[in-house]
């Protein structure tokens, strides 16, 4: 496949969009695009800013393409959502992802003898290379529009409730089909608040072994000051192999295993970039906002944002000062104290951009159009002239609620001692469903 890398930086680590051309001398276009849509929707627009590539060597589910070298991280395989995008490097399984997408794996290997976070860690040859238990990568096989199987069995008369569950139900049905048996992982997923159904199926790797990370010093450079800023001057990387079976399928870790052959990877080039090369950013992103209103906006702006500000800040503040204190603890709550920094961090930027960018002003345009739109036509103003007086209303019950609500969700989630209560709940809930009584029966 001819790919001319010096026109397109492909191994991009800062992974938000789908794809994301950038001139130097212009505006990204921030278009978030699915791999399917792109010969249909942009790729002419590609090609005047630089893309050498054709469609096909983007995405194509009969040939290698470019989608076969991106790699999607998570927990439990493609189904369940991924935490990071990663790019494979080498036809011996090398990938690079974040620092931070890696930073729980390099934790979890971490000890106050081998403490890999603050000093790094280099495999010398593969023996080195250390197992992953909770890490997969996946490969997206396809990329399917399963809109009509959906929307037409969603009729309006259906209340919220009703027809969240015929989703889930139809969703389920596409998604045990296109897994083969636990060939694939599957997942649908919606688009355009609803209006849209994708199916997408990944094959999963579930052997994914640490190679290298650099100390924290380099890895987390600027620390949160610098985070969600640009430019930014860190070595923000680490580095994993994905390993397969002597056939290059999935298996489970096994010292029999070999390095995965991607159907491709990403060349890289040591000649360098100059102005106006193509830059174009592929991954998995999570999800956006864009179609909040108005009333959404004000908010996030007034309640949610700096409600959150204020309860991660305290996390952070708590756990900072027993960290430093415990080297022991330090490590064990760095995976917690970095993954929180970064939300924190993100809500403040947010805060900060929607007010600079006037996004509230310009929803408000966008709805004014909106109405003067149904009113053009009685359908229209019978089927949606009531739908922002709702909207306006359902975030005004919201935010008599919210603030409470978020306390009491955060001492949840940070307080290590009620996620082990609602562990033990769920464990009695278990035994008693299963008709021996409760829990407390043991006793």
């Amino acid at each position: 496949m001819n790919y001319n890398v010096k026109k397109m930086i492909c191994a991009a680590l800062g992974l938000l969009m789908w794809t994301l051309p950038v001139i130097a001398d212009n505006p990204p276009d921030e278009g978030m695009w699915l791999p399917l849509l792109i010969d249909r929707l942009n790729y002419v627009d590609m090609q005047k800013m630089g893309l050498h590539l054709t469609a096909e060597e983007l995405y194509n589910i009969n040939h290698s393409s470019l989608k076969d070298a991106i790699v999607g991280l998570s927990a439990n395989g493609g189904g369940q959502g991924f935490f990071c995008t990663g790019e494979v490097v080498s036809g011996q399984g090398l990938i690079f992802t974040n620092h931070h997408c890696g930073f729980n794996a390099v934790q979890s290997h971490s000890t106050t003898e081998h403490d890999y976070l603050t000093n790094g860690f280099w495999a010398m040859n593969k023996s080195e290379e250390l197992p992953n238990e909770k890490m997969c990568a996946s490969f997206l096989v396809r990329v399917e529009n399963v809109t009509d199987s959906i929307i037409p069995f969603l009729p309006d008369t259906l209340k919220e409730a009703d027809r969240q569950a015929k989703i889930r139900s139809i969703s389920n049905k596409i998604k045990k089909k296109a897994e083969e048996d636990g060939k694939y992982d599957a997942a649908v997923q919606s688009f355009f608040s609803g209006n849209e159904y994708y199916l997408f199926v990944y094959k999963t790797y579930r052997d994914v072994r640490l190679v290298g990370a650099p100390p924290s010093s380099i890895g987390k450079f600027g620390g949160d000051t610098d985070n969600w800023m640009w430019p930014r001057h860190t070595g923000d990387f680490t580095i994993f192999r994905i390993y397969s079976d002597s056939t290059g399928n999935p298996a489970k870790y096994s010292k029999n295993n070999v390095p995965f052959k991607a159907s491709y990877h990403l060349p890289i080039s040591l000649k360098g970039i100059k102005k106006n090369d193509f830059a174009m950013i592929w991954g998995y992103p999570a999800r956006t906002s864009r179609y909040l209103t108005s009333y959404g906006i004000e908010y996030n702006l007034a309640v949610q944002y700096p409600t959150l500000i204020t309860l991660y800040g305290k996390n952070l503040e708590v756990m900072k000062a027993r960290m430093d204190v415990d080297k022991a603890v330090k490590i064990e709550y760095a995976g917690n104290y970095a993954q929180t920094a970064n939300t924190w961090k993100n809500y403040i930027g947010q805060s900060k951009m929607l007010k600079r960018n006037h996004v509230e002003d310009k929803k408000k345009d966008i709805e004014t159009a909106f109405i003067a739109w149904y009113r053009k036509d009685p359908a229209r103003q019978k089927k949606y002239g009531h739908v922002l007086d709702d909207l306006k209303q359902a975030y005004a019950a919201l935010i008599k609620v919210a603030v409470p609500m978020y306390y009491s969700s955060m001492g949840a989630s940070a307080l290590d001692i009620l996620q082990i209560a609602g562990k033990a709940s769920a464990i009695e809930e278990a035994y008693a469903n299963t008709g021996f009584g409760t829990a407390c029966d043991l006793q």
